[in-house]
């Protein structure tokens, strides 16, 4: 089957390398931190234990997020060494004209010495200064000789401070090329786990190939499917957006031909538009709605990882979390309503002035409607999925009625 391809991961490596092209080496240094946190979360959170009866394509979906992660750490790898090769060559170059001033220094001072021992063994300072032919020569004389002994002085502490100066270089040298050695074994290890992964990933697609019509169809039933579902949210949230507004009319006093009143927008009090106002200032900075969490769909249209040609409309984030977590108010707001679909799982509604934060996919609640809610209050147990053990939050971030993409809001971790 054509249609399932192992190159995206070769592609995502090659896009991995020119995001990483030109960062410095402290910035390098931190995203292989985060990607390194990301991996044993990618483990810990996908791979945790044997899922029984587990869809292939959802293993291979897996399998997929291993191995892109991975080809990400590669290459941030990667350019952190070439930083490090070259940090290496400039400190070496500059190592080696210390040790020639050095030498020269240390060569001078041994002149100055030796010269002075001589001048020592001729005549005495007493006698240098007595056969002065008036006052003002000798006090040029002593004046010299003055200057002479501090810089004899400051030639000696010029050789002690180069010398440690030296010393911390060689220091500094050493733990560079033992971090390059570290970082080249880490790419190799890195390196040998994708070969592992992709092994794996051989397997499942021809696992997928025996049954490539049957998965297809149930990926379509499961697109019309979510576009239902979203039609059906967004057809709600219209409605709620208008019994609000017929609330927040009568306590305005404003007519229904008001040209303060537009189709599909929330009619703001002074207190929603502070609220609103207040969540547009915190823009990148909003809090996760999980304590630790996996974003496993992105936000807006892309390609199925599996089915080049099909493709999927992410409403917002699809994050996977540690079983029995909770979703949490990522603002102070209230809730505008509780849904539920016909499998019985919740989504709550939260209004923060003009936005709407949505969290799908709760087994639980701990909220209703009308009830105010601070930020990082918890709101719903999430579901874990009986098969594949995950348990994953759907979140969706709305301005009035159109869909906001929420990885633009909440922190970067």
């Amino acid at each position: 089957m054509k249609s399932i391809k192992i190159y995206l991961p070769i592609l995502i490596f090659f896009l991995s390398v020119f995001s990483v092209f030109g960062q410095t080496r402290k910035q390098l240094e931190l995203q292989r931190k985060k990607l390194n946190k990301e991996i044993k979360q990618v483990n810990r959170l996908l791979f945790n234990e044997k899922k029984k009866g587990k869809n292939a394509l959802e293993a291979l979906k897996d399998i997929n997020k291993k191995i892109e992660v991975r080809s990400e750490l590669i290459a941030t790898i990667n350019a952190e060494a070439s930083i490090l090769s070259k940090e290496i060559s400039v400190n070496e170059a500059k190592l080696k004209k210390l040790n020639e001033k050095l030498t020269e220094l240390k060569r001078d001072y041994a002149d100055m010495i030796f010269k002075s021992y001589q001048s020592k063994s001729k005549q005495s300072r007493a006698m240098f200064l007595l056969s002065s032919q008036n006052f003002y020569q000798a006090y040029k004389r002593l004046e010299y000789m003055k200057q002479y002994t501090s810089f004899r002085k400051n030639q000696g502490e010029e050789i002690v401070k180069r010398t440690d100066f030296i010393k911390k270089m060689n220091d500094s040298l050493f733990l560079q090329k033992n971090l390059k050695d570290t970082l080249i074994l880490s790419q190799e290890q890195q390196k040998k786990q994708i070969e592992a992964d992709k092994s794996s990933q051989e397997k499942l697609i021809t696992s997928i190939k025996k049954k490539e019509g049957k998965y297809k169809r149930e990926l379509q039933n499961k697109i019309k499917e979510e576009k239902r579902v979203v039609a059906k949210i967004d057809k709600i949230i219209r409605d709620e957006i208008a019994k609000a507004n017929r609330i927040a009319a009568e306590k305005l006093k404003l007519k229904d031909n008001s040209k303060s009143v537009k189709k599909n927008e929330f009619i703001l009090t002074p207190e929603a538009k502070a609220l609103a106002l207040n969540f547009e200032l915190n823009k990148g900075k909003l809090p996760w709605p999980v304590t630790e969490g996996l974003v496993v769909r992105k936000f807006g249209k892309q390609p199925h990882p599996s089915f080049p040609g099909i493709t999927i409309n992410g409403t917002g984030l699809h994050i996977v979390t540690k079983q029995g977590g909770d979703a949490k108010s990522i603002f102070n707001g209230k809730v505008l309503n509780v849904l539920v679909n016909s499998e019985g799982r919740r989504n709550v509604l939260v209004q923060h002035g003009n936005y709407i934060s949505s969290y799908n996919n709760l087994e639980k609640i701990y909220v209703k409607k009308g009830d105010d809610l601070k930020t990082g209050e918890k709101i719903g147990q999430i579901f874990t999925d009986k098969v594949s053990k995950k348990t994953k939050l759907v979140f969706v971030l709305f301005k009035n009625t159109t869909r906001l993409n929420p990885s633009s809001w909440i922190l970067r971790i």
